[in-house]
């Protein structure tokens, strides 16, 4: 098996969480079988001393599948 890890970043408004979410659901409209995600930073944008928006920093992985393409 072969695997393939990329790096992604998500920013929500409403969590960290979110933020993983958005950008694993962003990637798999082109990317299929995503099994893990490692978050490798998480940062919070900040105006007028409130926090605005949280941004993370992720790697997704997912299986290369076996088949040539001609």
């Amino acid at each position: 098996m072969v695997e393939k890890s990329i790096e992604l970043t998500g920013i929500s408004a409403n969590s960290v969480e979110d933020a993983v979410q958005i950008a694993v659901a962003r990637a798999g409209v082109t990317i299929s079988g995503i099994h893990s995600v490692h978050i490798e930073d998480i940062a919070a944008m900040v105006e007028n001393s409130k926090v605005m928006r949280w941004k993370v920093k992720i790697k997704a992985t997912f299986q290369i599948k076996d088949e040539l393409h001609e």
